[in-house]
Parts: structure tokens; sequence; C-alpha cells
């Protein structure tokens, strides 16, 4: 008898590149290099690609480099990527320009977080840099601090095992930076409540068919102790709800039980979204964004449990729910205000009452527009909150039907929860991909909150693009911006009392804002000048500007005109 002998050699090391930001020199995550045979690489949340393909590992090879909102300049033939000589244990660098005004930071979620940082042997930041919790995908997020510590919660899960996984609502908690958390720059070590699978488990395990996705997490103090609540609802196929309802979280079980259950659709004024609390006239609410942030109630664990106790802020009849169902004085002057058990007018339904003409472009509430060309965003969703260091409310948005179909990110500021949004800056693109329900992590600000981070869904859903990014796809991925980019420096409201010129923070927080008479900087930047007679105060763009955006209009004084400041399309806002 013969026997054959085969000796198999080691794996040869793989060579490592690195994909970094040219000005900061951070790892840049979620950047693609395809070979010239269209071998797709992704690089991790530290910037690293782990190249091994046997056959070209050890030759000189080619790397097409794409990257939503970054780019790498074009060689003479206008090919954008970089070539290396690829040898085993080697490693090189690509330089990409951000073009984004946010940044890209790390994956939250998913598997292989860190994949190429550990076949390269590279440190890592998390306890599970690879597979957690055996979650694979996980869809819009939503969290809170209770009992100090960040509880996190997501929509429909992926797992290894099975395409179908868990639709009832997985959960984790993390340590708050500074109290055993990572710095929020490095990213977010995760504990996941999980089964006797080691998957994570059901933490809202609503009995009825379909998926059960939550919403409005949030906490409030009930004589003297903490209780975290949310909504949820039942959903079909067609994404429509049959049964909806309020929980609580019950520590020893470390799940949401019902408080009550109704079957149908749940009413429009309901929590929902990513609630804010706000403090007006004494009495503490908390506001609900979603689409803007039109929905309130007291922030009471009895008025929480009553749908009727909701109010929106709206121009809708008191009670109504159709948006054809305007309310109106006998004069004809549309009536704002906020109104129990009513729906909200959103983004979409104003659009289409404005294009029938049944209202007016200066009875709008909703005119949220690119700040260079005015055109029109339309929000899709949104998360609204409180900054210390602007002292202003702070809207990052996504938008429907932008330049994608949902990838589009939004920044604005306005001085009250109702706004005036009115001028925004576009901070992140998604080439055909969609990037929703973003959320704001303001238990992550930093500086006084000159640093904000925020996290959304990036997936192919409803994007139109047939090849899903590899680990990404269907995972949360946290940006960060710095407020003090003079990119950021946008007008802000500007109000006249009396023959006083006056910005929101200068304004009493309790009394309705007074008459708008522009909108100008209340910061200096590149390409703006002192607005006189308020030299010092308020900067807008000089006269004899080139080409000034289509939003702005002249300033004039004693017939002179002295700056281009930016248009309002109200004299007075509703509220």
């Amino acid at each position: 008898m013969f026997w054959l002998c085969l000796t198999v050699a080691a794996a040869p090391a793989p060579f490592g590149v690195r994909c970094i930001d040219s000005v900061t020199g951070r790892g840049v995550p979620l950047v693609e290099l395809t070979t010239v045979n269209q071998l797709r690489y992704v690089s991790d949340s530290q910037g690293w690609v782990a190249f091994d393909e046997p056959g070209l590992l050890g030759t000189r090879v080619w790397f097409t480099v794409r990257s939503h909102g970054y780019d790498v300049p074009a060689d003479g033939f206008g090919y954008h990527g970089a070539a290396f000589d690829t040898t085993p244990g080697g490693t090189g660098t690509v330089k990409l320009v951000r073009r984004n005004v946010a940044e890209r930071l790390y994956r939250i979620t998913g598997g292989g977080i860190y994949a190429d940082s550990v076949k390269l042997g590279q440190p890592v930041p998390l306890k599970q840099p690879v597979l957690d919790g055996l979650v694979l995908g996980q869809d819009s997020v939503m969290n809170a601090v209770y009992q100090g510590r960040i509880h996190w919660f997501w929509g429909d899960t992926n797992r290894p095992a099975y395409p179908l996984g868990n639709f009832q609502t997985p959960g984790a908690v993390s340590d708050l930076p500074g109290h055993g958390g990572l710095d929020p720059d490095q990213g977010v070590d995760l504990t996941y409540y999980v089964n006797e699978h080691g998957f994570a488990k059901q933490a809202c395990p609503v009995p009825g068919d379909g998926p059960c996705w939550i919403g409005g997490v949030t906490v409030l103090t009930d004589g003297g102790r903490e209780r975290m609540f949310c909504t949820f609802a039942k959903v079909r196929q067609d994404m429509s709800t049959h049964r909806w309802g309020l929980a609580e979280w019950n520590d020893a079980k470390a799940l949401f039980e019902p408080l009550f259950v109704r079957e149908g659709a749940p009413p429009a004024c309901w929590l929902g979204g990513q609630p804010f609390g706000v403090t007006e006239g004494g009495v503490r609410w908390l506001y609900l964004s979603r689409g803007y942030a039109q929905v309130r109630v007291r922030a009471d664990v009895a008025d929480l449990q009553e749908p009727a106790k909701y109010e929106a802020f709206t121009c809708l009849k008191p009670g109504a729910t159709a948006p054809e169902q305007l309310d109106r004085a006998p004069d004809g002057a549309l009536r704002w205000g906020w109104k129990p058990a009513t729906a909200p007018l959103d983004p979409a339904a104003q659009a289409k009452l404005l294009k029938a003409g049944a209202l007016k472009p200066e009875e709008a509430l909703l005119q949220l527009q690119d700040v260079e060309t005015g055109k029109a965003v339309q929000v899709h969703n949104c998360s609204i909150y409180w900054n210390a260091y602007r002292k202003r409310y702070l809207m990052i948005a996504n938008e429907s039907w932008g330049t994608s179909m949902l990838g589009e990110i939004w920044y604005a500021e306005a001085d009250r929860p109702l706004g005036p949004w009115l001028y925004a800056r576009k901070v992140v693109t998604h080439d055909k991909y969609s990037f929703y329900n973003p959320k704001q992590d303001p238990m992550f600000d930093q500086d006084g909150g000159r640093l904000i981070y925020f996290e959304g869904t990036y997936t192919a859903t409803f994007s139109g693009n047939q090849f899903p990014t590899p680990r990404y796809d269907y995972n949360q991925v946290m940006y960060r911006l710095d407020l003090a980019d003079p990119r950021l420096v946008l007008p802000v409201a500007v109000y006249r009392v009396g023959e006083r010129l006056l910005t929101g923070p200068e304004l009493p927080v309790d009394e309705p804002l007074p008459e708008i008479a522009y909108f100008a900087c209340d910061r200096p930047a590149p390409g703006l000048t002192e607005v006189a007679p308020a030299a010092g105060r308020l900067y807008a763009l000089p006269p004899d500007a080139a080409n000034p955006p289509a939003t702005t209009m002249p300033l004039e004084v004693d017939g002179k005109a002295v700056a281009r400041v930016w248009r309002s399309p109200w004299r007075r806002v509703p509220y």
C-alpha cells in the first residue's frame, strides 16, 4: 500500500492596507477596495483591509478606492485608487480626502467590526471585536440612560444560523464614558441580553403575528425611582400596524412588559420616534421627534399611559386626522396650536397642500431648506436635542428623495423645539445607499457639546442598490460632528424687539418669539462680514459678494446695502 504524503505550508501573513483620513490620520471605515478582477474588500472600523488572495498576494496589485463622502485624487488616466507591492506581512496606506462635513468613526453593531484588524494582529478596543451576541445586522436604534448605564434597543436583527432572526426587539447595555465605558471616539462596547443559544434575545415579546417594533424609549422618575418605558407596534408584512400599546422595562426579566395592548392602528398623536425633554412654563414635557417634533406629552407616568393626553402642534381642526381638515378662522387665518388627540401635519402632507394651493408658502411651518440653494429638504425622520455649545436645539435629519433615496443627512439649528427650522447644511452623503432613522447620542457629547455623535441604519433597503456592502449592510454606523467647523456656521433667526435686534439665546425662554427681521450668523466664519449696525454680534455676506446664494437678500441701512442676509419666509412664526 502506498501513501501519498502532502506537506501543507502555513498560510502567508496578509498584506495590510490602512485607509486613513488625509487630515486627521484616523482610520476610515467603510472604504471599498476593488482589484482589477473585481475582488471587493471593505475596510473595518479602524480602516484596515487584510489582503490575502492566493495568487495575488506577493504581487503588485491595483485597488480602485471608493467610499461614501470620501475620495482619493484621480491619476493621469482618471482612476481613483492606489497600487501596492503586497508583500506578506507588509502594510500600505491610502489617504482619503473627506468631503462629508461629518466624520465617519466606526460600526456599532454586526459581525466583523474589527475582522481585518484581528487578522493583521492590530489592537482593538472591543471585548468582542468580531461577533457579539451572534448579531450580524440590526435595524433602527433606540437608546436611553437608565440606572447609570446606556440601554440600547433595535429593530429586526440578523443571525448567522438562518436568514430569519429576532423580530421582537433585542437589547444591550454599555457603560457610560468615564464610568467604565469607552471614549465614544473609540467605540461602544455592548453587552447583549442573550438567550440559551447565545443569540440576542427578545426584549419586547408581545404576543401576536409579525415583528414588534418599539419607539419612544424614555426614562421618567416616579416616586424617587427611575422607570423606563416604550411604545410598541405589531406590524404586518405590508408594514401596517394591527396591535399597539405601552410597555415598561422589567429589570429582573430584562425585557419590556406591556402595560396595555390595543388592537388596530395607534392614534396619529402618540408616543414614538426619539423623545427629548423640554421645560416650558415650569412644566416638564416630552417632545417626540420623528419628522420634526410636533407631538408632546407631559413627562408624567400617568399622562404617558393616556393617549388622550398627547398633543400635536398642528394647523388641523381639533380632533382631525386628515390633512385636508385645515383649521381656519372666519377671516381665513390659519390657526396653528397645541391640540389634543389631533394629527400633526407631516412634511409630505404639507408639501401636497402647498402644491394644491390649500396652504400659502408663508403659512407653512415646515420649511427646512438647503442654505445655499433654497431647495426644500423633505425630512423623513430626525433626532432633536438641546446643545449646550450652541445654546440651541440641533436637528440631525435624513432626507427623502435627495441625491439618494434615504441616504442624505442634514444639520440644522433652532431656538425652540418647534423651530424656526429653516436653513440646513448637508453633512453626510451616501451614494445610492440608505442611512435612515438617525439618532443623536447626547450622552456622548464632548467639550461642552462642541463634538456631537450620531448614528443611523446603513442599509441597501429602499436604495435601489443591488450589491449590499459585506458586513456593514443593515447595521448602525457612528458619525461625529465638530460644531466649530466653519461649514456649520449657519444663519439663525434675528428678532426685532423695539429698536433692538436679538438672537434666540438673548430672549426669555417662556415667551412667544417676536417678529423675525431676517436670518444672519451669530459667529464669524471665512467670507462673512460684520453686519452694521449690529457690529460684533451678527455676520453675513458682504454686500458685493460674488455669486451670492439664492437664499440671501440685500440688507439696507439708510438706503445703502451693507450686507447680504438670509431671507425669512415668516414675519412671525405661529408659536
